[in-house]
């Protein structure tokens, strides 16, 4: 099993390969610098449809961050929850995907 209890009363961890890390790093790099240049339009007074453009730029890489976060979730913690008999884990992943479906 690949996600690991924390502590008994409330939060797991996961220990993540070092490729896994730099990859969802160098995303959310990317992301970061992509909310830094919106907001520069803004102070910039920029047009609103070139403002727009960038947030729906950012949108989808938040998405594509997600959309590799999950994939990762699901073939390694709930895959291998499942394996080891803790069903529960399927519950939480319904849940977890009711709250990304809003």
């Amino acid at each position: 099993m690949n996600c690991d209890k924390a502590c008994d009363c409330c939060h797991k961890t996961k220990e993540r390969p070092a490729e896994e890390v730099a990859a969802l790093i160098n995303r959310l790099n990317r992301i970061e610098g992509q909310i830094r240049g919106i907001r520069g339009m803004v102070e910039r007074s920029a047009y609103c449809p070139d403002i727009l453009t960038q947030v729906a730029a950012a949108n989808a890489a938040l998405n594509g961050f997600t959309r590799e976060l999950l994939a990762n979730h699901i073939k390694t913690c709930v895959a291998g929850d499942i394996q080891a008999g803790h069903d529960e884990t399927v519950d939480e992943l319904v849940e977890l995907l009711r709250k990304l479906m809003k």
